[in-house]
Order: structure tokens, then C-alpha cells, then sequence
């Protein structure tokens, strides 16, 4: 047997502060309301409140240079003639849809530097499986989709030997479409042990662990700039359309539907969205079937102050951005009290709002090909933050040649 020596390579810069951007962990069972978490600007009884856009912007980038430098990811290989290799190659054309987060992810990993072919030098393991192609492939299809993973773990842990010797932990995969989750039900070991880097990424539910897992951000993608803005032309205080497919929605509707400030449309609009989304003070994101939507991006393009109506949402880079300095988070059972919260914002607090809604939105756009500090290279930091250090001597026959 080798001698395996796993350790912990990094310690996590922002562990003392990330529970912060972690929306009403305590309430777990819904009824009992938690009070919004309200801005704050400034100190107050001699306590500090952090306003950057950063937990700690100095480490950060010096932790983001590092990982440039020294971060590698061996991606499984698989045979030319493999009959599934649509699904473990990346996307050959420029992804779309709700879900593009997952094809733009892994287009751009599979391209990148960060890519190494000697296993003896990975310092983290990608599980290439595509779960929408996997979705949407008639041999597979959502039925389908546990038992392939599950002979996918299977195949790869006889022929190899990394995922035996720590179980997997040191492996991830990703997955936009909140059927991922469901996906594992026949592999325990990738969802307890392995990195999962969803866009469903709510600690309520048993299939996700914060600080392991990486929260993965849905985002429609654009081309082009964003827009030239200016917040004087921002009419109504708040917006939200979509569908009526949760009970958080159902309750935005029943108080607001009929306000004269806050504009809460269900249905098809009958004006462009992006002049709502310009129009607007506070865009708000709000639980659907899922706690992830695409609507934070929407927000951060536009430039509106994003309102963050999800319990239990594990907000994307919440170990590296501050939350609270570019978005407010309403507890669901204090809608009722939302337009007092938004009122309750003077006009230097959104403008500073406003301000950290223009600087962090570039951490939200994917790009083909990336680019610094874009949606692709804050995800592969926060992998970064999970890597472990895993010392194995094994013989050189052990690992397959394709």
C-alpha cells in the first residue's frame, strides 16, 4: 500500500467572515423570522463595520497571483472512440441559456493553464461529466443520469488510483441545472466527499456543505460592455418578473402586487427587460424553485443594487467578496416590510451601494476566452481555497497512458 499523507495546504483567508454573506443559516425550519440583514455604514457603538467590496482585497490578490502561478487540475482522460465523449468534452460553440455557467466553466478549464497532464502535479482532480448533456442525451436522459455517474465513479476509481486515496475529496465536478444534486444520489461519495461546484447551492439541503462546496454563479450570458449608467435615471424603487413557482413568490406577489413603487410582475412583460432593470433603484432576487437564479447577474450587468430574497442561499465568492457592501438581504418572512428596508436606505447609502455594484459586476460575466478577475478565474479561486496537499508514492505503471 503507498504511505498517503493528506494535509491541509492553505488556510482559508476570509473562514472568520465568510458566515456573514451565508443568508439566515439558523433558520432552518422557515418559521421563525430573522431580521433582514440591514446595511451598515460605518462603525456604530465602537463596533466596525467592513464597507469594502473585499473581506481582504490585499490577500486576495496576492493569494491570486499564487494560484495563477502554481494551480494545476488533471482532467480524467477518455478514449477517442468513447461513445459519450460529447459529454466529457467541453462545448464546441458559445454557450447559452439559463445554465451556461456550467459550459462556460468547464470551455474555459479545459483551455486554460491550469490544466496539467501529469497527475503527479494536480493539485485537484476534474470529473469532465456534463450534467446538461448528460440531461439532454437520449441514451441517458434525467432518469439515467444517477446510474451514469455512478459507473462513471466506478470506471475511473479501478483504472486509476487518485480517487481511492482520499475518497474523492480531492476531485470536483460542476453543474448549473439543480438536477445535479439529485445526480448523486447513487454516488454518496462524490456528493460527501468531492467539491461540487453548483449553481443550486443552498445549505438547507442535505446534498450541499458550505465550505466544501463551491457556489457557482448563474449567469446569462451577454455580449458586449455593460451599459453606461447613471442612478438619477432610476424611476422605480424596486423590480422583480418571473414566474409564480414557490411560495416565497407567491408571498412577494400578495404584498406588492399592486404598488406604485414596488413593480412585481409575473408573466410575460410588455417593455424590454434590460429598460426595467435600468429603470430601477433595487432589483430583487427572490427564491424560485431553487434558491439561484439568474437575476443576481442581471442585476450587477445593469447596475441595480441587488435584493437577495432566499433563505439559505450560499452566495457565490462569499469567502472572498462583502456582500453586504453592493447587496441587501431581506429574510423571506420580512417582505411584508420591504419597501420600509429600501426606504430605509438614505440616497449616500445606495450611492455607495450603487458603487460596488459597478466594481464587483466584472467578477460576474463569463468570457471566451476569460479574462482577470472574470466569473471563470473567481470560481478556480475559491477551488483554490479548497485544494489539499496529497503526498502518495505510487509506481509509474499504476497510472494509465491514453
Amino acid at each position: 500500500m503507498p504511505q498517503i499523507n493528506i494535509s491541509n495546504n492553505t488556510q482559508n483567508p476570509f473562514a472568520h467572515v465568510s458566515n456573514v454573506n451565508r443568508l439566515n443559516e439558523n433558520d432552518r425550519d422557515g418559521r421563525e423570522s430573522q431580521r433582514s440583514l440591514r446595511p451598515q455604514f460605518g462603525s456604530s457603538d465602537g463596533i466596525y463595520v467592513n464597507n469594502e467590496l473585499f473581506h481582504d482585497k490585499d490577500i486576495f490578490l496576492e493569494d491570486y497571483k499564487q494560484m495563477n502561478r502554481s494551480f494545476k487540475i488533471y482532467v480524467y482522460p477518455h478514449r477517442r472512440n468513447d461513445p459519450f465523449a460529447n459529454v466529457l468534452l467541453p462545448v464546441d460553440f458559445e454557450p447559452g441559456g439559463n445554465y451556461a455557467s456550467e459550459s462556460y466553466f468547464k470551455k474555459a478549464l479545459m483551455k486554460s493553464h491550469f490544466i496539467t497532464k501529469d497527475p503527479a502535479k494536480a493539485d485537484l482532480f476534474f470529473l469532465p461529466f456534463s450534467i446538461s448533456r448528460l440531461r439532454h442525451d437520449p441514451r441517458v436522459g434525467v432518469g439515467g443520469i444517477q446510474d451514469f455517474i455512478r459507473d462513471y465513479i466506478l470506471n475511473i476509481s479501478r483504472k486509476y488510483p487518485f480517487w481511492n486515496r482520499t475518497g474523492g475529496a480531492d476531485h470536483f465536478y460542476a453543474a448549473c441545472h439543480s438536477i445535479g444534486r439529485s445526480a448523486m444520489e447513487k454516488s454518496e461519495e462524490v456528493k460527501f466527499n468531492a467539491i461540487q461546484v453548483v449553481c443550486s447551492s443552498s445549505y438547507f439541503l442535505s446534498g450541499y456543505i458550505a465550505h466544501k462546496d463551491v457556489s457557482l454563479p448563474q449567469i446569462w450570458p451577454r455580449q458586449g460592455d455593460p451599459p453606461n449608467l447613471a442612478s438619477s435615471k432610476r424611476k422605480k424603487l424596486a423590480f422583480f418578473a418571473g414566474s409564480i413557482n414557490s411560495p416565497v413568490r407567491e408571498r412577494l406577489l400578495h404584498s406588492w402586487r399592486n404598488d406604485s413603487e414596488i413593480f412585481a410582475h409575473f408573466g410575460r412583460l410588455t417593455t424590454p427587460y434590460a429598460d426595467e432593470l435600468l429603470g430601477s433603484k433595487f432589483c430583487l432576487h427572490v427564491k424560485g424553485f431553487e434558491v439561484n437564479t439568474a437575476r443576481i447577474g442581471d442585476s450587477l450587468y445593469y447596475g441595480c443594487v441587488p435584493v437577495i430574497i432566499a433563505n439559505h442561499y450560499d452566495l457565490p465568492f462569499a469567502d472572498i467578496l462583502n456582500w453586504k457592501s453592493f447587496s441587501v438581504v431581506v429574510a423571506t418572512l420580512d417582505i411584508p416590510l420591504l419597501k420600509k428596508i429600501l426606504k430605509g436606505i438614505s440616497s449616500d447609502q445606495y450611492l455607495m451601494f450603487q458603487k460596488k455594484v459597478l466594481e464587483v459586476r466584472k467578477h460576474f460575466q463569463w468570457h471566451c476566452p476569460p479574462v482577470d478577475y472574470d466569473a471563470f478565474y473567481m470560481v478556480m479561486y475559491e477551488l483554490w481555497l479548497r485544494r489539499t496537499s496529497v503526498r502518495v508514492s505510487l509506481p509509474v505503471s499504476k497510472v494509465p497512458n491514453h
